[in-house]
């Protein structure tokens, strides 16, 4: 009594199989789900300590610029056995905003420039008695791109302060052919605080981090700083 027999045993047995197909499949699909969103890049944004530079026959005597760093984090140690995406053509672009109401201090944006690759000057060599230049196309862009790999970082300049200047600049390639240069009208900040977005794009993935800009100080005390979190941007 209560043996499974005949047409009820086998339509018993079918469904089983049929929900245990479907169960595989939706793990199956699931797990392979995870395993594309942890392989994808995974960007963040951190200040890095400013640079100051010293310079004969520039634009300039003193500098100090200000960066922040776009890591691509590598995978958690339970899941080394993978690897990651690279971040591919990352490019982007960063607004300065008031402090006390988060607006567009520019109602544009300055494109990144990577602090990492060169300048965008002339190259200059000789041939015989004359002095040539060129330029090269690749130091030119004025939005270049950049691949971050997991585990790397890219450096990304954020602005400049110049001997014993007031006012200081938003830092991109625009700045190498503005007049006067280095110091790009556009991208032109006067004494005080600001609040600066960084957008980055990626063919993998976007990122963005707003950071306090502190520019109410001397040059040697010129620097970034995390937001806090009654800062909002707009515009």
């Amino acid at each position: 009594m209560g043996a499974c027999t005949g047409t009820a045993c086998g339509t018993s047995s079918i469904l089983i199989s049929i929900i245990q197909f479907v169960l595989g499949a939706i793990v199956a699909i699931a797990t392979s789900v995870w395993i594309e969103n942890l392989r994808k890049p995974k960007l963040t944004l951190s200040i890095l300590p400013p640079s100051d530079a010293h310079y004969t026959n520039r634009p300039a005597t003193d500098a100090r610029f200000l960066a922040v760093n776009l890591l691509n984090k590598p995978l958690p140690p339970i899941a080394r056995w993978m690897s990651r995406t690279a971040a591919l053509q990352c490019h982007g672009s960063i607004t300065f905003h008031h402090l006390n109401d988060g607006q567009n201090i520019f109602g544009s944006a300055m494109p990144i420039r990577w602090a990492g690759q060169p300048e965008p000057v002339p190259i200059l060599f000789s041939i015989g008695n004359q002095h040539v230049s060129i330029a090269d196309p690749t130091r030119f862009s004025l939005n270049p791109r950049v691949d971050v790999y997991p585990g790397e970082g890219e450096a990304l300049n954020i602005a400049a302060k110049f001997d014993s200047e007031v006012e200081c600049y938003g830092w991109s390639n625009e700045n190498y052919f503005s007049n006067p240069i280095w110091r790009h009208p556009n991208w032109k900040l006067s004494s005080g605080r600001y609040l600066v977005r960084v957008t980055v794009l990626s063919a993998g993935q976007n990122c963005t981090g707003v950071f306090r800009l502190i520019a109410d100080v001397p040059r040697g005390n010129f620097r970034l700083e995390d937001a806090r979190p009654e800062d909002r941007v707009y515009g």
